[in-house]
């Protein structure tokens, strides 16, 4: 259920931690998938018609996205079919646009079934993708776990380089006492001069 309400609202993460748990052996792998899937095809669909019925009432709710339409129109008018298989991976632009598509002829037919081919592949790229980081990162626990001494101790020298180069610079950058005693006397003279003078 997390994984649907989270890849209804642009859930990349949710889904890799899906993939991950599905490695863990928490969850089965098809089941992320399928519901990652099913969430995020409700949730562009939404998007999309709420563009087509609702748009004016949209931008005024959220007008930051009024830079991200007129971005997201170039693109459609490049790149129609493409985009609509693909606009999951851009960053930014994962809900606008839905929203931008169903402000343009696109007919409802075409967006859904695009979509939809769109939301399979980016399902089992991006969950499968959570499954495979998990054996990755096991891999590389197990390694740190076998090197730890010396990665410890690595850390430690590379702690004692630099503080010792800090040490350093700050004891170059004090001046002298001596010199600042002999600023003090000069000064001291100087000001009994006048007396002298006198």
């Amino acid at each position: 259920m997390a994984i649907f309400v989270g890849t209804f609202f642009e859930g990349e993460t949710i889904l890799v931690l899906g993939g991950i748990a599905a490695y863990q052996g928490y969850l089965k792998l098809a089941w992320v998938m399928l519901f990652g899937c099913v969430g995020t095809i409700l949730g562009d669909n939404l998007f999309f018609f709420l563009g087509r019925k609702h748009s004016k009432f949209m931008l005024v709710r959220r007008p930051s996205w009024k830079l991200r339409i007129v971005r997201a129109s170039q693109l459609i008018e490049r790149f129609q079919t493409f985009l609509i298989l693909i606009y999951r991976y851009l960053y930014g632009l994962r809900s606008v646009i839905p929203f931008a598509l169903g402000m343009t002829p696109v007919s409802a037919a075409r967006f859904v079934s695009l979509s939809a081919i769109g939301a399979v592949i980016w399902a089992i790229v991006v969950g499968g993708g959570g499954f495979f980081f998990g054996n990755a990162l096991e891999m590389m626990i197990e390694k740190i776990k076998r090197y730890e001494l010396a990665f410890l101790a690595v850390l430690a020298g590379i702690g004692l380089i630099i503080w010792l180069i800090l040490y350093y610079r700050s004891t170059r950058t004090k001046p002298p006492p001596d010199s600042q005693n002999g600023g003090q006397n000069e000064v001291g003279n100087n000001a009994e001069r006048p007396d002298s003078l006198e």
